[in-house]
């Protein structure tokens, strides 16, 4: 695995350990230094969120420090250290609850909570989709290849970026505070997939590049975590497929009203949403709508469970210069 980690620019493992456990060496300043940047990487994240700032979104990613735990288990799963995965986890899990926390309490800062729900930092990441989990995965592995590289650590910054880590939890914590709790699961979802993804590139890479050789752990110890992990990226990537199908629903629904509707210029459809069994479908026309059984008829064609059609008709066209 030369072309993967080179020799001559292979971090070796006692480098790796120190670098991602941050019980080892000067624990005391690696910790401190590890809470101080989350927290403010939260508040910067919250902020950018509240305001809907992409800009001040990226800013939190880049000083989220929250990748280092989580490398951190895949290393110690590589190596067969359990108390490194212990470590690793509790540092992880607490920090979902302080990342978290700073989110809720944002958002009963805000006038009006409900109102953060419908900005972009919000809406693009409380519905993930399998593309989300395969670009978790490669991001993981650019991730854990520049960790243990020394020529390419200058891409831990667009990693950072990439795998989004931050904002996702802080998502969770403003859409609990204000009341959608629906959506600050699918929040947490988008978390946990970036998650198991890096721990599990992490893992791979750190296998096959010899790290476990090095460390002398045996196959039979890591059999145990191979499971955990494995059932754990099928458990996140179930509600990223039926995101994906559903998108994929919503877009035929669609080309199906536009039939429906006609070949009127001045018709359109604005919007549709797929939820549980009914699928509503928002149309703009000047005029009256043709019967809805058919359009009923060409949705369960198209959707395997015949979700029930609610057609929302707003009577008017498009005003053109």
């Amino acid at each position: 695995m030369d072309v993967l980690v080179p020799d001559s620019q292979r971090r070796t493992l006692d480098e790796l350990v120190d670098r991602l456990d941050l019980s080892t060496g000067e624990s005391a300043s690696k910790r401190s230094a590890f809470w101080i940047m989350l927290t403010l990487s939260a508040v910067i994240a919250a902020s950018g969120v509240a305001g809907d700032s992409t800009a001040t979104v990226i800013g939190a990613m880049i000083v989220a420090p929250l990748s280092v735990p989580i490398l951190g288990v895949g290393l110690g799963i590589a190596t067969g250290r359990g108390k490194l995965i212990v470590r690793s986890l509790l540092l992880v899990l607490v920090g979902i609850v302080l990342v978290v926390a700073i989110g809720f309490v944002v958002s009963q800062l805000l006038p009006n909570p409900t109102n953060v729900l419908t900005n972009s930092q919000v809406v693009g990441r409380t519905s993930p989709k399998l593309m989300d989990l395969t670009a978790a995965l490669a991001t993981g592995l650019v991730g854990v290849i520049a960790m243990t590289r020394r020529d390419v650590g200058d891409v831990l910054p667009g990693v950072a970026i990439a795998i989004s880590l931050v904002p996702p939890l802080v998502v969770v914590g403003v859409c609990f505070g204000s009341g959608a709790p629906g959506l600050a699961l699918g929040a947490f979802v988008l978390f946990a997939s970036n998650m198991v993804a890096m721990i599990v590139t992490a893992t791979v890479v750190l296998v096959v590049v010899g790290y476990a050789r090095e460390a002398g752990a045996g196959e039979a110890r890591r059999g145990r975590a191979y499971a955990v992990l494995a059932t754990a990226l099928i458990i996140v990537a179930i509600p990223m497929v039926v995101n994906s199908l559903s998108s994929l629903w919503a877009g035929q629904i669609a080309d199906a009203t536009a039939i429906w509707l006609g070949d009127e210029s001045s018709s359109q459809v604005t919007d549709v949403s797929l939820q549980q069994n009914t699928a509503t479908i928002h149309v703009l026309t000047p005029d009256g709508l043709p019967p809805v059984d058919e359009l009923q008829k060409a949705v369960d064609d198209l959707v395997p469970w015949h979700p029930e059609v609610v057609v929302v008709h707003t009577v008017g066209g498009r005003v053109t210069e």
